[in-house]
């Protein structure tokens, strides 16, 4: 089973951003074919998905809540995916979470994955 590590949250002022990082290891295969998503979840609320990358084919998908100010991309060479968050703003403080599956797109990605990182707090203060 893939195993994944989150890092990269913190504090930040509102319009601020930060990147999170994803490393995945464990791969049975090469590890060049996986997808991994990021989801979050605030304090008293359910998971949230955001974004998903397909390393097979570098299709990336966004929620409605991630279009415009965060980007999904990937480092093959590095098994990291990353998540650049702009134009950060209160509403989006949450623990970020990373999940992914070898072998796997982002079909249905909103429904999760197999194996998840242990998340990254990002605070976003006004």
């Amino acid at each position: 089973e893939v195993q994944l590590q989150a890092s990269g949250g913190g504090e930040v002022q509102a319009g601020g951003s930060l990147r999170l990082s994803c490393v995945a290891s464990g791969f049975t295969g090469d590890g060049d074919d996986y997808a991994i998503g990021w989801f979050r979840q605030a304090p008293g609320s359910g998971r949230e998905p955001l974004s998903c990358i397909a390393t097979s084919d570098g299709g990336t998908y966004y929620a409605a809540s991630a279009k415009g100010r965060f980007t999904i991309t990937s480092d093959i060479a590095k098994n990291t995916v990353y998540l650049q968050m702009n134009s950060l703003q209160p509403e989006d403080t949450a623990v970020y979470y990373c999940a992914g599956e070898e072998s796997h797109d982002c079909t249905d990605y909103w429904l999760g994955f197999d194996s998840w990182g242990q998340g990254t707090l990002v605070t976003v203060s006004s």
